[in-house]
């Protein structure tokens, strides 16, 4: 039974207003997407940008490798989302692979990013935000003994 007297409550970017809208079904209902599915989508849509390196910051990247070795990699490392009821805002964070264009990359993965939401998740996004946190250099991860000063 719908309330008469609902109330909106807009806090942060996102509409959180509520929808007693049926999805085009004609079947009444509710369906909750948890902010964990919207990362998950946000951050593979991120990883499939030609010059993205890895996402998330320096603790996060070591963190993430130690669960890439364990074969639990975290799908959304680097991503933050805000997910109201009919909206959607995410921030990114990319170290982007040299020599790629980082205004090039940081634009598509914007694009790819809100286009994978709202393709897959069907929430509008309101707005990504693109953090670029370092940029990788081959071999810069390297353990050459060739490039160490000391032995």
């Amino acid at each position: 039974m719908a309330e008469e007297n609902q109330t909106t409550t807009t806090a942060g970017r996102v509409d959180r207003a509520f929808s007693n809208t049926p999805g085009g079904s004609g079947t009444a209902g509710k369906t909750t997407i948890a902010d964990g599915v919207v990362s998950k989508v946000a951050g593979i849509a991120a990883r499939e940008i030609p010059g993205v390196y890895a996402l998330g910051g320096g603790g996060a990247r070591a963190l993430g490798a130690i669960r890439d070795a364990v074969n639990a990699t975290d799908l959304t490392q680097g991503i933050k989302v805000e997910v109201g009821e009919t909206q959607v805002a995410a921030d990114v964070t990319i170290v982007v692979e040299y020599p790629a264009p980082i205004q090039d990359v940081a634009t598509q993965v914007r694009d790819h990013v809100a286009d994978a939401i709202h393709r897959l998740v069907g929430l509008e996004v309101v707005e990504v935000n693109v953090d670029v946190n370092d940029i990788h250099i081959a071999g810069e991860d390297d353990n050459n003994e060739e490039s160490s000063r000391v032995r």
